[in-house]
C-alpha cells in the first residue's frame, strides 16, 4: 500500500531532487531494483524511460525502446492483457511477454498511472518482475531417502533395493560415477538395517598408504614396525557390530586384497605383528566408480574377492540421467546456501536455468553443489543469472594447454553462426554434445544459438 505524500514532504523532496538532479535520482532508484524491468510511458504511451533491468529481462536495448510505443518493447503474448493503464493502477497482474529472442517470459506487472487535475491521462510507470517457479516442497513423486533427494523413478528403484538388502547381511557393492553419492547410499543401507545402532565406519581405499593399509584395516601391536608406539585396533574392529564402508575398493593393492578376502571368509582379524586373532561381526558395503569385472579382466582385482563383495550390486545413475533432479537439488542447495550466506537467491534467470539443465554434469551432485557455492560467492542480488555461473556454462573455450575445437572448413565463414552450426551437426551426426565440442562451445551455448537461429 502506498502512503500519501504530504505537501511539506513534496516540497522538501522537490528541493532535494533539484540539488542532486532528477536524472541522477531516477538512475539511482532504478539501480536498487536491477532484476526487474522498469519503464515509463507518456500520455501517448511512448517509452520515455527504460531501465537497465528492462534491457536484461526483455533483451531490448534502451536505444531501441525509447521513443517507441510500449507495445513494440513490452510485447504481451495476448495483446492488451493487463495493459489498460489508462483505466487505473495495476497490482501484480500475471501475464506473459516475449523476450527479444522469441522466448516467452512469465512476469508479474505492477503499474502506477498519472493524471492531470482535470483527469487527463499523463502516462505511467510500470514494473515487470520475472515469475520464477518456487521450489516445490511436496510434489508427488519427490522422495527423501535418508537425505538423498530425487524425483527420478530409477533412483526410487535404487532406494527400494537398498531397503530390501538392508534387511539381510549380504555384502553390497555400490556402483556409480564420482559425485553421485555412493557413501550416502551406503549410510542409508546401514540406517535401514538392524545394525543401525552399531557403528558406521568409512574408509577411502584410494587414500590408504600402501605401507600402512594393512595396519589401518586390521590394526597392529606396539612395536610391529617403526612408529608403532602403541596398539591400534584397526577399522574392522572399530566397525564390530556395525557396517564398514570401503569406498573406492578397486584401488586396493592385490596383496592386500588377498588378506581382506581371508578376513571376510573367516570373520577374524589378526593385527600386524600380533599372534592373537579377534572375531569381528561386520557388514561390508563397498563402492567403486569402475567396473570390478573389467578390473578382474585387466588383472588388477581378484575375481574371488569380487564375488565376495558384489553379492548385491546397487547402480546409481548419473545426475544427467535423473529426470527432474537437477532442479530439485538446485533449489534445495540454494535454500541451504541462503540460510548460511549473505546472499539470498529467490529466482533463477531463464538463461541460467537453461544452461544448468543442458549441462552434462560430469561431476554429478558434487559438481552441482560446487556450482551453487560458486554462484553464491561471485554474485549478489535475489536473481541468479548466467554470468554468475562458472566459465564452462557461459560457453568460454577450454583452458590453456587443453585441446581446442577442430577448425571448421574454409567454406564456412567465421562469422556465419548458422553455417558453423549446420557444419558441426553434420560432422557429429546430429549429436549436440559432439557438435558443441567441435565449435569450442558448451552444450548449453550451442543449444541456445541453435534455437535462436531456428535450426
Amino acid at each position: 500500500m502506498m502512503l500519501p505524500v504530504v505537501k511539506h514532504s513534496e516540497d522538501v523532496l522537490a528541493a532535494w531532487a533539484g540539488q542532486v538532479g532528477v536524472a541522477a535520482l531516477v538512475e539511482s532508484l532504478l539501480a536498487l531494483d536491477p532484476a526487474a524491468a522498469v519503464f515509463a510511458v507518456d500520455a501517448e504511451r511512448q517509452v520515455v524511460l527504460w531501465s537497465p533491468g528492462a534491457e536484461r529481462l526483455l533483451g531490448i536495448p534502451a536505444a531501441d525502446a525509447l521513443g517507441r510505443g510500449c507495445r513494440d518493447s513490452q510485447r504481451c503474448v495476448r495483446c492488451l492483457e493487463a495493459c489498460d493503464l489508462e483505466g487505473g493502477d495495476i497490482e501484480g497482474a500475471q501475464l506473459e511477454v516475449f523476450h527479444a529472442d522469441g522466448r516467452r517470459l512469465p512476469v508479474r506487472k505492477t503499474a502506477r498511472a498519472f493524471y492531470s487535475p482535470e483527469g487527463k491521462f499523463l502516462g505511467g510507470v510500470e514494473r515487470l518482475e520475472l515469475v520464477q517457479a518456487a521450489p516445490l516442497r511436496s510434489v508427488e513423486g519427490d522422495t527423501d531417502f535418508h537425505g538423498i533427494l530425487t524425483r527420478d523413478p530409477t533412483m526410487r528403484a535404487v532406494f527400494q533395493a537398498a531397503r530390501n538388502v538392508a534387511e539381510t547381511l549380504s555384502p553390497v557393492l555400490v556402483r556409480g560415477e564420482s559425485g553421485t553419492g555412493k557413501e550416502l547410499v551406503a549410510r542409508a543401507v546401514h540406517a535401514e538395517s538392524l545394525r543401525r545402532e552399531g557403528p558406521f565406519v568409512a574408509v577411502n581405499c584410494a587414500a590408504l598408504s600402501p605401507a600402512l593399509a594393512e595396519s589401518e584395516l586390521f590394526g597392529h601391536v606396539k612395536g610391529a614396525f617403526t612408529g608403532a608406539v602403541k596398539d591400534r585396533v584397526g577399522l574392522f574392529r572399530q566397525a564390530d557390530g556395525g557396517t564398514l564402508f570401503l569406498d573406492e575398493v578397486a584401488e586396493l593393492p592385490l596383496d592386500l586384497q588377498a588378506k581382506l578376502l581371508r578376513v571376510l571368509e573367516e570373520q577374524r582379524v589378526t593385527p600386524v605383528g600380533g599372534t592373537t586373532s579377534y572375531e569381528v561381526d561386520v557388514r561390508i558395503v563397498s563402492a567403486t566408480n569402475r567396473s570390478l569385472r573389467a578390473e578382474v579382466n585387466a588383472g588388477r582385482f581378484r575375481q574371488d574377492l569380487m564375488y565376495r563383495l558384489r553379492v548385491v550390486p546397487l547402480f546409481i545413475p548419473p545426475l544427467r540421467e535423473r529426470e527432474g533432479d537437477v532442479e530439485l537439488l538446485l533449489w534445495r542447495m540454494l535454500e541451504a546456501q541462503n540460510a548460511v550466506g549473505p546472499r539470498r537467491v529467490e529466482r533463477i534467470h531463464p538463461d541460467a536455468l537453461e544452461a544448468l539443465r543442458a549441462h552434462p554434469w560430469p561431476g554429478n551432485v558434487r559438481e552441482l553443489r560446487n556450482v551453487v557455492q560458486y554462484a553464491a560467492a561471485v554474485g549478489r542480488g535475489p536473481e541468479l543469472v548466467l554470468a554468475e555461473l562458472p566459465p564452462e556454462f557461459r560457453g568460454e573455450g577450454p583452458p590453456t594447454g587443453e585441446a581446442g575445437p577442430r577448425t571448421t572448413p574454409a567454406v564456412v565463414a567465421p562469422g556465419d553462426d548458422a553455417e558453423q552450426i549446420r557444419w558441426a551437426l553434420a560432422e557429429s551426426g546430429g549429436k549436440i554434445s559432439a557438435a558443441a565440442e567441435l565449435l569450442g562451445m558448451s552444450r548449453a551455448t550451442f543449444w541456445r544459438k541453435r534455437k535462436a537461429l531456428g535450426l
